[in-house]
């Protein structure tokens, strides 16, 4: 069976932030953290697979699976192999320092392949959605004046072509699924034009680079507007990986038998799927690439590769939540689980309260601080019959998982500590290198997005935006048509977020909504409907929730419906075959929405509560407008194309009956 908390391991010494408090109120406005890593003064990202195989050449990099679905080790020596091939192909086809070569592919080894071949070569690369329109792709390559571009297959090979005219500058295009009728995709053909380049090129071009030189040019999707392009440095990386790498011990240290590992599903055209994969590579910790997060591909991948720890967005972890819960309902065990649940919650914030009741600043391993006795007794009833349901479901052996992108909740944040996975919550930006806040082992508070992360500063404006400062500050904004970078941060060093948060008496920092956001009610109330949106959106039938109420008197949501939690209802009330449109008007469907309405409002104030609601057909997509390549709401065009909906809730004389 396994232990619902980790082997008992000597911990190092507690770093605590170091506050900034108003000497009027006592209120806390800044938090630092010292840096666990010192700063990287020379060399590049490029370097790091080198660097693996001179001093440990067969360690497991990554795993990777073959064409049998077979998940194979590769070793530190055989990955640089590959990389120097592709570095040379690379200069081959003429390819010169700080040219940028775009990546348009879902998670695959080969991604990770091109991204550390071309550091390798001194280009820049430029991570580009799989999901992206033609229109959305032109305006990234023309923008970046990408010289090259790797497509993973037929559909985005020709998306850029129906562009190209509009590409003077771009001269390559390869293909990485080999063509039909060719034995080789695009790592064959770039590799094999520079097999008679000596290796000692690629030396030479890794020896340009300095940590100031940019790596990478990431497009931040924005909720209004064409992209911008971030300019995120080979120093920005390494600021944010090494000293990620110390704080999160438990995750790149083998402190068990089982080595360690992640199974990235993330997409690497995200920051944070970029900062898992060279993270794991500079802690040489076991790499796999998921390309599908489909429900049944996915698991099969999660059993496979066996990950000890996990880099994912809420939604996956409600995901499993509700699946297991539905699941146990069609078994007729909803009550045991809901039970389960229960005691999983108690477990977790009493395994919370008991870290920070500890005062040493070191612990050692037989002063672990745990919950009570009784509450572990009933914990381990549950766990065959439902805690290790859940950790089978994320492959087996996972027992951390960093979560970003959006809130968790405390609720289910507490709930999987219960079951025997700690979460580490954090936030952060493209401008950031991914995270800049991160909750600490051993001493998480459920509910926030933790301290800084070693190295940065972040602090609360007058208004309530988050600032933050450090080392893993992008570059600035890329502007081609004038030859510089913009800069992102103020004069002072300081980057204004645009999200609103606040610091808690030992410097925890909880987000409460995004400062453009902000709903004004007609009465003057202002609202951040982030919480409320997540919460709704933590429910089993709900997928997306947009809060409106602008110039309005009450706050009102636009609701659309989970597919999967949507089947299990249908199934569970004999309404398999009833149309789409007649199902979301249903009094019993509209009632189970309204319970979860009345929860989240129980959160919040009179004034802050949702009052109507519509339940849509269809959902909010990327293809339609709606989202994001990484899911945030585009509120302006949701607004814009269920302007008659959002209208026919104001006309509405009864409050949640839904429409």
């Amino acid at each position: 069976m396994s232990p619902p908390y980790r082997s008992p391991v000597p911990l190092p010494p507690l770093v605590r932030p170091e506050l900034t408090r108003d000497h009027r109120t006592g209120r806390v406005l800044e938090a630092a953290m010292p840096a666990l890593a010192p700063p990287v003064t020379s060399g590049s990202l490029g370097d790091i697979p080198f660097v693996n195989a001179r001093q440990d050449p067969h360690a497991v990099a990554l795993g990777r699976k073959d064409h049998e679905g077979v998940w194979q080790d590769v070793t530190c020596a055989r990955f640089a192999e590959e990389v120097l091939d592709v570095a040379r192909g690379l200069i081959a086809h003429g390819l010169e320092p700080g040219d940028r070569l775009a990546i348009i592919s879902r998670t695959r080894y080969e991604w990770t392949l091109l991204d550390f071949a071309a550091w390798a070569a001194g280009l820049v690369t430029v991570p580009v959605y799989p999901t992206s329109s033609p229109r959305q792709i032109a305006w990234i390559l023309r923008d970046c004046g990408a010289r090259a571009c790797v497509v993973e297959g037929v559909t985005e090979a020709r998306a850029v072509s129906s562009v190209r005219g509009e590409l003077p500058g771009l001269e390559h295009l390869w293909q990485l699924n080999a063509i039909s009728g060719s034995e080789r995709g695009a790592v064959g053909q770039i590799s094999s034009a520079g097999r008679t380049l000596p290796d000692a090129l690629v030396t030479e071009r890794r020896a340009l680079l300095a940590p100031y030189h940019a790596a990478t040019l990431i497009y931040t999707s924005g909720t209004t507007g064409m992209p911008r392009g971030c300019v995120v440095t080979h120093g920005n990386f390494f600021a944010e990986v090494d000293n990620a790498i110390e704080l999160l011990y438990p995750l790149f240290r083998s402190l068990s038998k089982e080595p360690a590992g992640t199974l990235l599903f993330l997409p690497l055209a995200h920051v944070l799927g970029r900062m898992t994969a060279v993270a794991c590579l500079r802690a040489r910790v076991r790499l796999g690439h998921a390309p599908s997060i489909q429900t049944d591909e996915l698991l099969a991948d999660l059993a496979g590769f066996g990950p000890t720890f996990l880099v994912a967005i809420p939604h996956v972890l409600e995901k499993v939540f509700n699946t297991a819960r539905a699941t146990a309902e069609s078994m007729g065990r909803a009550a045991s689980f809901d039970r389960a649940a229960r005691v999983a919650r108690r477990f977790g914030a009493a395994q919370e309260a008991a870290w920070h009741a500890a005062v040493p600043r070191r612990l050692d391993a037989a002063r672990l601080p745990r919950p009570g006795l009784r509450l572990r007794a009933v914990r381990a009833v549950y766990d065959p019959l439902v805690f290790r349901r859940i950790r089978a479901a994320l492959g087996g052996k996972v027992r951390h998982v960093i979560c970003g992108g959006s809130p968790l909740g405390r609720r289910l944040a507490a709930f999987y500590e219960g079951a025997g996975i700690s979460v580490y919550e954090g936030y952060g930006m493209t401008e950031t290198t991914a995270a800049v806040t991160v909750t600490p082992p051993q001493r998480p508070r459920l509910g926030t997005v933790g301290w800084p992360l070693p190295g940065t500063a972040v602090r609360i404006a007058g208004d309530g935006e988050v600032l933050v400062r450090g080392d893993t500050l992008f570059a600035g904004y890329w502007d081609r048509g004038n030859g510089r970078v913009l800069p992102g941060a103020g004069q002072d060093g300081w980057l204004a977020t645009g999200d609103l948060g606040e610091l808690d008496e030992e410097g925890y920092l909880t987000l409460t909504g995004r400062k453009k956001e902000l709903i004004i009610t007609s009465g003057g109330k202002n609202v951040a409907p982030a919480p409320l949106e997540d919460w709704l959106r933590a429910h089993p039938l709900i997928s997306q929730c947009l809060v409106v109420g602008d110039n309005r008197p009450y706050l009102t949501a636009l609701i659309t419906l989970d597919p999967d939690g949507l089947a299990h209802w249908r199934l569970a009330t004999g309404r398999r075959h009833d149309p789409l449109e007649q199902v979301v008007r249903s009094p019993e469907l509209l009632r189970h929405i309204e319970r979860a309405v009345n929860e989240a409002n129980s959160q919040v104030s009179t004034a802050e509560s949702i009052r109507g609601f519509t339940v849509l057909t269809r959902d909010f997509t990327q293809q339609a407008g709606h989202l994001t390549p990484s899911l945030k709401l585009r509120r302006s065009a949701i607004l814009r194309d269920f302007a008659g909906e959002v209208e026919a809730m104001y006309r509405s004389e009864e409050h949640l009956a839904g429409t």
